[in-house]
């Protein structure tokens, strides 16, 4: 039987990115990322609601997201969604649903200096990092974007 759980988000990262280390010393960095979408109801009346995700990265992945990322910065992140369960420390139980990502694009321009091997006229732009690729920070091809651009 066939299955598939992926998870594509295009949004603002909210808050700054945070990175802790697992016992064996991997590391694991999460941040928040809003996404808006707006809609008109049935009088006429144009309306915007906000979803929050939590996007999780591990390893070389998780690195790069703590060092590039920064809050109110555009950026796609795809990956599978997982709930968590725990019990709080006042004994109900609690859960939370995560984007475990693989791959993560940074969107925006970067407005610090260029990356080494990066000149004045080289774009700085959307970089990617994910499982196994490169470092972020690399020039994007507009053409490995999910969906055209409709801007």
């Amino acid at each position: 039987m066939l299955t598939l759980n992926k998870v594509m988000i295009i949004g603002n990262v909210g808050t700054e990115p945070e990175m802790r280390f697992t016992p064996n010393g991997n590391p694991v960095t999460s941040f928040r990322v809003a996404t808006n979408r707006v809609y008109t109801t049935p009088d006429g009346e144009r309306k915007q609601e906000t979803e929050w995700f939590t996007v999780v990265a591990w390893n070389r992945l998780a690195e790069n997201c703590n060092q590039f990322l920064t809050k109110g910065q555009r950026v796609y992140a795809e990956g599978r969604l997982h709930t968590r369960t725990w019990e709080g420390q006042d004994g109900q139980r609690r859960s939370r649903s995560e984007v475990v990502a693989n791959r993560v694009l940074f969107l925006d321009r970067q407005a610090a200096a260029p990356l080494p091997g990066e000149g004045p006229a080289e774009e700085a732009s959307a970089g990617e990092a994910g499982a196994g690729e490169a470092a972020a920070g690399e020039p994007e091809p507009t053409d490995d974007m999910p969906f055209p651009d409709e801007s």
